[in-house]
């Protein structure tokens, strides 16, 4: 098909603004899926993604579109995620198309997340066309929309098309817009062969399957590719197109979106973001990819089982391959034997992650308390990169701690204006300006702490606002903060799995919230034992666990009150000697509550 006729395009929008529903009605009105085959959420293909009504990974797919001009076009569509966690997928998305339409809930109006997949188009140069959806509903305020549009995305309102992916209704306008206002694919006529390699998965029979954008050139069964790279050269095993299957075809050629089997078993050899070329006749400059991401939330994953390491090991190398936003190293803790530290995007990329090895992979594990990467400053040497608590310097070698932060973009409604600030100021953040979005929202620009936003942050400004409240954050710098390291001590011994950094002025509350629950937990002994919370020596916090005592009295019944003072005084000698020499055996499953509870 002549590159003219090809349209290459993304949906973009904030979480559950009606992407999927769109994309199924994309499908049925270009008869791409036959009404028998068709399900609700067609491209989402993970059963969680189906569960949580999310997109967790993106979805393409090729159709087919004759349009009012009487030619047939071929449309190649991506669907993205909306979470603030996935939006590496939709930068990627984005590399590898010329458009992209941009939802908006008729109901929620422009959300965080909707602005920050806007700056991401803008960024990259795509035609955007705003569509508003779900006008079927009661709730819908079209002119608040359009008003948002113009105001906040400096889009014009009349640009925007009217739609409803549940009734179906304005689908055949968005394909005439698809087709008139994206452009055709862009630089095919470079005189090299070059693929973009957006995304990949790993097939247990036919190896690494990269999912490509072909930007100038072709590429077809038996040819000799490089990866631009690495230099690596390797044969093609075969190409085909999304329908939304795989479908085995002959080629592919510019401005196709599809994927390729190359001849590479290795998850590591392939790079997502990569430039492929022919190897006889190799490209001179790589394809614009995208930059590199780096985890912001660190955990520690281990097996409850321990012949199950190997199986988790397998698991996350899988993993890494369709995640290249996952990072893993091996790592052992005292308490939990042999793991890995694995590093996130944000909080739901870690609960999908290891929701995805205990479902897809069958194996149980147990994931540490989340932390970040601190950096420590110490006298008279290099900084040094901390995301284990376990790795912190002497505190007599530390000048200053600093932890990062982060730029948060929150979209209320000014009614619960003073709730919000209250949560922002207990997170020890800072609000820097508040603007006035319309008479009923406003957005807040603040700078918190991480380490603040990673357990809980989420679902209280969720709860606060009463689900109407949205939050789109980037990384900020690193500001150096008043940290230190708690230890949790049982019988006077560190605990390295349970050991955090925390701010200073919330350690104690934290500490004592610990102990209580550990002493709760950890079965009684046959002696008295400390569960403490120390930062370096000084004991900040201390619960008892319950000992078992035997009733060495029982034989006494009456008498003399000395006769039992003599027989408690004689165990109380022996519990002491026991104390000395006794060890604490704490069972895994202790751990485990501990930690689940923790999140």
């Amino acid at each position: 098909m002549d590159t003219t006729l090809t349209r290459n395009f993304c949906i973009i929008a904030h979480v559950d603004h009606g992407k999927t529903t769109l994309s199924d009605r994309l499908l049925e009105y270009t008869h791409t899926v036959s009404q028998r085959e068709m399900t609700a959420q067609h491209l989402d293909a993970m059963d969680l993604e189906r569960e949580r009504g999310i997109t967790i990974k993106m979805h393409p797919v090729a159709m087919v579109y004759r349009a009012a001009d009487g030619k047939r076009y071929k449309l190649n569509l991506t669907d993205t995620p909306g979470h603030v966690d996935f939006s590496y997928e939709v930068s990627r998305s984005l590399a590898a198309c010329e458009g992209a339409l941009l939802l908006i809930d008729a109901a929620q109006g422009v959300e965080a997340q909707t602005v920050a997949n806007a700056h991401l188009a803008f960024a990259q140069g795509l035609k955007i066309i705003p569509v508003i959806n779900k006008i079927d509903l009661p709730s819908a305020n079209l002119e608040l929309c359009m008003r948002q549009l113009e105001d906040i995305l400096t889009i014009p309102a009349e640009e925007a098309i009217l739609a409803s992916g549940k009734s179906g209704i304005g689908i055949a306008e968005i394909l005439e817009a698809v087709v008139k206002r994206i452009p055709p694919p862009r630089w095919t006529d470079y005189p090299a062969t070059r693929v973009l390699v957006f995304d990949s998965k790993y097939d247990s029979y036919r190896g690494v399957i990269s999912y490509a954008r072909v930007f100038s050139g072709t590429i077809k069964a038996g040819d000799m590719i490089m990866l631009m790279s690495s230099g690596q050269k390797s044969e093609v095993k075969e190409v085909g197109a999304f329908h939304p299957a795989m479908a085995k075809g002959k080629e592919l050629g510019p401005g196709d979106v599809g994927y390729i089997v190359i001849n590479i078993k290795s998850t590591e050899d392939i790079k997502i973001g990569d430039t492929i070329t022919h190897a006889n006749r190799p490209a001179k400059e790589m394809l614009p990819g995208y930059k590199d991401v780096h985890p912001m939330v660190f955990c520690g994953l281990y097996p409850l089982e321990a012949s199950d390491y190997e199986k988790l090991k397998v698991a996350l190398g899988k993993l890494r391959l369709n995640d290249s936003a996952l990072v893993y190293q091996a790592e052992t803790s005292v308490a939990l034997g042999f793991g890995f530290r694995c590093g996130f995007l944000g909080l739901l990329h870690m609960e999908i992650v290891q929701e995805r090895i205990r479902r897809e992979y069958g194996i149980e594990i147990i994931s540490t308390y989340p932390s970040v990467v601190y950096r420590v400053k110490q006298h008279g040497a290099a900084s040094v990169e901390v995301d284990n608590p376990v790795n912190m310097p002497d505190p007599a070698t530390i000048e200053e701690i600093q932890e990062p932060t982060i730029r948060a973009s929150i979209h209320i409604p000014n009614t619960y204006l003073g709730d919000m600030l209250n949560l922002v100021m207990e997170k020890r953040g800072v609000c820097e300006h508040t603007d006035t979005l319309d008479a009923t929202r406003v957005m807040l620009t603040c700078l918190l702490p991480l380490n603040e936003i990673l357990v809980d942050f989420n679902d209280r400004l969720k709860s606060i606002t009463r689900g109407y409240g949205s939050m789109d954050y980037e990384l900020g710098d690193y500001r150096a903060s008043d940290l230190v390291k708690m230890d949790i001590l049982v019988n006077g011994d560190p605990v390295d799995a349970f050991a955090s950094i925390v701010h200073r002025s919330k350690a104690e509350t934290q500490g004592r919230a610990l102990c209580e629950k550990l002493a709760e937990i950890i079965p009684p002994q046959m002696f008295k034992i400390a569960v403490q919370a120390a930062i370096g020596a000084k004991v900040i916090a201390r619960d008892n666990v319950r000992e078992m005592r035997k009733d060495v009295t029982a034989k006494c019944y009456g008498g003399d009150i000395t006769r039992k003072r003599k027989l408690l005084d004689k165990q109380k000698e022996g519990k002491k000697k026991m104390k000395q020499i006794g060890r604490v055996s704490i069972p895994p499953d202790a751990f485990i509550q501990v930690l689940k509870t923790n999140h």
